[in-house]
């Protein structure tokens, strides 16, 4: 954790939504939204290298990290969107550039879609476009719903989860098939994000099924602000790039840098910073 980076809390009707800021008062917002099962902890790193050139704003999904649980069940993207845009309003950000990566991708796909005129450019980190037998499958498996109990197998589960996610794809594939071949993060950089993910064991899974589930081809479609989609050559959903670019209108595609490292960071944070600030 970055203690240059601020943090606070948002009063919305469900409670209270946390977030991080970085940068200077006199660079243009931007908000960044984190992909599942985590929180904004989980972009930090890149919260920091884009706050060289914007005013950060990266707050915790509702129902995850340290912002309160949802209000309104079955969970959908669509409330998740409703969520942040309400919760942003209250920063008096009213003209936005919007970041989201996988599950925040997911929400900044509906939050452009749903007011046009406050996100101004969208850029979408990772993309997946699942054939439905496979989704299936994901939302099964994928985001399992986890209850503490007094054998305190949540943090073993919990442990598992974000642990074999680094190792295989999907996390409960843990075969020479599902194997990312990308080792481990630092012990401690694995138990922070550990320790993420138990902050809202109860509610993650409701956010991470509803980006599973979210039928995104239809409402790409729908998208009439600049859109970038670009995904790293690490990322699992690289595949799907060309695919969902063609299905947004004036769809813009690159591929940026890996997030774990400081030369990846920057190539994204250049990528993005000329897609932004373009005219």
């Amino acid at each position: 954790m970055n203690s240059d980076v601020c943090r606070g809390f948002i009063n919305i009707d469900e409670g209270q939504i946390h977030y991080r800021t970085y940068g200077s008062e006199n660079n243009p917002p931007l908000v960044m939204l984190h992909g599942s099962p985590l929180s904004a902890f989980a972009i930090e790193s890149l919260i920091i290298s884009m706050g060289k050139y914007f005013k950060v704003y990266a707050p915790d999904t509702i129902g995850n990290g340290d912002s309160c649980a949802q209000g309104t069940f079955p969970v959908t993207i669509e409330y998740l969107a409703d969520a942040m845009l309400r919760a942003m309003s209250k920063l008096n950000l009213s003209n936005f550039y919007l970041y989201g990566f996988h599950t925040g991708g997911n929400i900044g796909i509906e939050a452009a879609i749903k007011n046009p005129k406050m996100v101004k450019k969208l850029i979408i980190d990772g993309l997946g476009l699942y054939d439905e037998d496979y989704k299936k499958k994901l939302i099964k498996n994928q985001a399992p719903e986890i209850q503490p109990d007094h054998e305190g197998t949540q943090f073993l589960k919990a442990w598992h989860l974000i642990r074999d996610g680094k190792i295989f794809w999907p996390w409960w594939n843990r075969t020479n098939d599902g194997s990312r071949g990308l080792g481990l993060p630092s012990e401690i950089d694995l138990h922070n994000e550990v320790m993420e993910l138990l902050k809202s064991i109860t509610t993650y899974h409701h956010n991470y099924r509803a980006a599973l589930d979210y039928n995104k081809k239809p409402r790409l479609k729908l998208i009439k602000i600049p859109v970038l989609v670009m995904a790293s050559e690490n990322d699992i959903l690289l595949p799907f790039l060309d695919e969902a670019t063609k299905l947004i209108p004036g769809g813009q595609s690159a591929i940026c840098g890996d997030p774990k490292t400081e030369i990846g960071r920057e190539k994204t944070v250049e990528i993005s910073r000329k897609f932004f600030l373009s005219t």
